[in-house]
């Protein structure tokens, strides 16, 4: 069941409806935080589906198509950088058994990645909007920016929870169902 077929079109439908994620953030910048969580939520299939090696497989073909398709590049790097690897490294750190060094170790990821996106959009990229949005709060903003991404992460991971029992109790039997059928 489970044949390399199946697992290049699954990895294709995946990798298809992450890019539309990526792409519709570059057209409702609105949502240029929401679609890159979506699209990572959708690496969960993958990884639960066919493996976690295809479902790294098919974040680095997601972020490396998402960099030319997608208007927004901040939107893409946010992705890269934070949203687009952490559901399939959660499935990592789920291993680890203390449930206090566990959320230590993934809030402890997620603040490197968070800096190091920061660090590369300001610096690399130049992307100077940051900075003067900071500029307003003085010397705290960046603190203050750091904080409510803690938040949102905090917010993120316990949806990647939920969706990934819903996926898991819900839509995966009712799918085994039909492929029987």
């Amino acid at each position: 069941m489970k044949n390399i077929s199946y697992r290049v079109a699954l990895g294709g439908i995946v990798s298809a409806l992450c890019l539309l994620c990526m792409f519709l953030a570059g057209i409702m910048p609105l949502f240029y935080l929401l679609l890159p969580m979506a699209a990572g939520v959708l690496l969960m299939i993958i990884a639960e589906e066919v493996s976690l090696s295809w479902a790294w497989l098919t974040y680095a073909s997601v972020s490396l198509l998402s960099l030319f398709i997608t208007a927004d590049k901040e939107s893409a790097l946010i992705f890269i950088m934070l949203f687009g690897h952490y559901p399939i490294l959660r499935i990592y750190l789920g291993r680890l058994k203390p449930h206090g060094l566990r959320n230590l170790i993934k809030t402890a990821v997620f603040n490197l990645c968070a800096v190091s996106f920061f660090y590369v959009t300001t610096f690399v990229f130049g992307i100077d909007q940051m900075m003067d949005d900071m500029g307003d709060y003085g010397k705290y903003g960046a603190i203050v920016f750091l904080i409510f991404a803690n938040v949102i992460f905090v917010l993120y991971d316990f949806n990647l929870g939920a969706t990934y029992v819903l996926y898991i109790k819900k839509l995966m039997p009712r799918l085994l169902r039909k492929r029987r059928q």
